[in-house]
């Protein structure tokens, strides 16, 4: 038979297996290995920049924690096996980066909005530990779940009872499916709303700019612009991810082993390439990488110089 018609099986961390893949499941799966390693890379980078700054200052900026909490999870995505906790946790920390953009940067005058500006980073080491009790309690939730629904499909292999199959069909559509459906919808309509916020008020800004003439070099216009660049960019495949995660939770359809791939290096390029414009848009990350990279290469210059001499 053909390999890529044959059926393959999805595992608790979400991927696709199967027992020999077809040549091009084989090639997406080689691209989304290296996407996985420059992602974990860079976000090792963040990770060890803002680490060290942490324990040297025993103090770190709120967004900046927010954002090394985001590089860790995304760290721990690609790298070890609970999936389900640290792809809970990455959303949660997805969204409250959007939030914290959007009450530092948005300019609102409803004082509820003040209210925010000026609780929001105190606020952020609550939120850091809420995401983690958040995360922990859907794992805790959903084993429980799997595990009732585990029990129930060996009941109805052992008996053989139909009534106990409409039983189980019944307990996934109505408990499995609106389970992991919210646990996915909460963080990102968070991060929906908290970027079309941001880009509402750029708008008004560039209007009142217009209106009064103001400087295209205006502050506000450019911290709209970096933030933005980093939101609206991962908008595109933070959508993309969290469509392809409610296709495998609701069994919309059953992808192909290289198409299931396809999907796969096309989502997960989407978090590789927020975590570049992460390291880019901050200008203490850029340094350290600018001073990091001049040096390797003028270590390379002075062992060439040495060799030729």
């Amino acid at each position: 038979p053909d390999l890529d018609q044959r059926p393959c099986v999805v595992g608790s961390g979400g991927v696709l297996t199967s027992w020999m893949p077809s040549s091009p499941a084989l090639i997406f799966m080689v691209i989304f290995f290296l996407e996985s390693l420059a992602a974990m890379l860079q976000n090792g980078f963040v990770v060890t920049v803002l680490g060290m700054e942490w324990v040297r200052r025993r103090m770190l900026p709120a967004g900046d924690m927010i954002v090394a909490s985001l590089a860790a999870s995304r760290f721990c995505l690609h790298g070890v096996t609970p999936w389900n906790f640290i792809n809970t946790l990455t959303s949660w920390l997805t969204a409250w980066l959007a939030i914290f953009y959007c009450v530092k940067i948005a300019l609102f005058s409803h004082p509820v909005f003040f209210w925010l500006k000026w609780r929001i980073s105190r606020s952020v080491p609550r939120l850091l530990l809420g995401s983690l009790v958040l995360a922990g309690l859907t794992v805790i939730s959903s084993a429980i779940g799997t595990r009732i629904f585990m029990q129930m499909i060996a009941s109805q292999s052992s008996q053989g009872n139909s009534t106990l199959a409409d039983t189980v069909q019944s307990f996934y559509w109505c408990f499995t499916v609106p389970h992991a459906m919210l646990t996915l919808s909460i963080p990102f309509l968070l991060f929906l709303v908290s970027t079309f916020l941001l880009m509402f008020s750029l708008c008004q800004h560039l209007r009142r700019m217009r209106d009064h003439r103001l400087s295209p070099c205006d502050p506000s216009i450019q911290a709209h612009t970096r933030a933005l660049k980093s939101l609206v960019f991962f908008l595109v495949f933070y959508t993309s991810y969290f469509l392809s995660l409610i296709v495998v939770v609701r069994k919309i359809t059953i992808f192909q082993s290289h198409w299931y791939w396809a999907w796969e290096v096309v989502t997960y390029a989407g978090v590789c390439l927020h975590s570049s414009i992460l390291v880019v848009s901050s200008p203490k990350l850029r340094k350290v990488l600018k001073t990091r990279v001049w040096k390797a290469l003028d270590k390379g210059w002075s062992v060439s110089s040495y060799q030729y001499q």
